[in-house]
């Protein structure tokens, strides 16, 4: 697994992650809010399945 996410892409997922299972944990969103799992977990790892499919990197360029 290579990343292909930078660093802007993996903060904004965490939050994202965290916030969706905190809205889940209290009963705000539902079951649908458990899906921010998937977010924590890319961005944790820097990579994202769907990104390696379509080609895209939101990683910098390296010189």
């Amino acid at each position: 697994m290579k990343t292909n996410e930078g660093n802007i892409d993996r903060v904004l997922r965490v939050v994202a992650g965290l916030v969706l299972i905190g809205l889940a944990a209290t009963g705000t969103v539902g079951v649908w809010g458990w899906i921010g799992v998937v977010p924590l977990a890319t961005g944790a790892l820097g990579w994202c399945p769907l990104y390696t499919l379509l080609g895209v990197s939101t990683c910098p360029l390296k010189r």
